[in-house]
């Protein structure tokens, strides 16, 4: 198995909104905001390569949106999707599948592009399945007024159109040493890859635990549909990974790539903090 991770970007959003109830005095000693109380977060790619897959997880914001939409987002540096994976040896039509851990706008609109002219869209990866749990799918397609912003149709009928989409119904093995879990506070449907590797278990945690910061409990973002089923969600899966020693993978931390964890008074934390490439 070989196992790459990636920034395609840096954008920023509220603190407030990416820590919720609580108070700006508490979040802001350890995740720091500019004067408009924006923070920045990046937008990891994770790139698995096992038993003849080629394995993308999430694909970023994508560039359909025109140029007064990426103005909110603040996009800057990081490497691009398609830069990214060729920094890695990888092309576009390399790709076997793209895993969505779900469909809001900054983790499946890489996957859609407009076609040369404007004449409608196509798919980033042609040779790629994309995977998505049905839950999340249903959730997106009837769409809500909490989340409208976030599913733009744009990112993911035209995989449904292309006859490239498989529906996840369950948890478990996707691909050799491959796995996902479902939550549903985030979001419903919200898939979190987790990976055998080295002798060790590599979880992505996506939304769920999207930095560092986030792993007290009750430290949760504003767009979680469910806080107390997210809490109970990270709770599960925060003392499974100090018991089996799992590493975490944090998708959006600026800071922060990858830790392991310890038992302190507070709660489970972080132990040691460390990049990917250590791994």
């Amino acid at each position: 198995m070989k196992v790459s991770l990636f920034n395609i970007a840096n954008f920023k959003v509220d603190g407030g909104a990416m820590f919720g109830v609580v108070p700006k005095a508490l979040w802001s000693r350890v995740y720091s905001s500019d004067e408009n109380n924006l923070i920045v977060l990046t937008l990891r790619a994770l790139v698995v390569e096992t038993d003849g897959h080629v394995i993308l997880v999430d694909t970023g914001w994508g560039d359909k949106q025109d140029e007064k939409f990426f103005r909110h987002v603040h996009l800057h540096n990081g490497e691009g999707l398609t830069e990214g994976l060729m920094n890695r040896g990888y092309n576009a039509e390399d790709i076997t599948d793209v895993v969505l851990t779900h469909l809001h706008a900054d983790h499946c609109g890489g996957c859609v592009r407009n076609k040369p002219g404007g004449t409608g869209f196509e798919l980033v990866f042609p040779n790629a399945i994309h995977h998505v749990s049905r839950a999340q799918w249903e959730w997106a397609v009837k769409n809500n007024p909490r989340e409208e912003d976030a599913f733009l149709e744009e990112n993911f009928i035209p995989i449904l159109d292309s006859g490239q989409l498989n529906l996840v119904d369950e948890e478990g093995e996707l691909f050799k040493g491959v796995s996902v879990r479902i939550c549903y506070g985030h979001t419903p449907g919200l898939m979190i890859p987790v990976i055998d590797y080295n002798g060790r278990t590599l979880v992505y945690t996506g939304d769920l635990i999207p930095t560092l910061a986030h792993l007290p409990l009750i430290w949760n973002m504003s767009y979680d549909i469910e806080s107390l089923r997210t809490i109970d969600e990270k709770r599960s899966m925060l003392e499974e990974a100090l018991a089996k020693n799992h590493i975490l993978v944090f998708q959006h931390d600026h800071h922060v790539e990858c830790c392991d964890l310890q038992m302190k008074p507070k709660g489970i934390r972080a132990k040691n903090k460390f990049k990917f490439s250590e791994i």
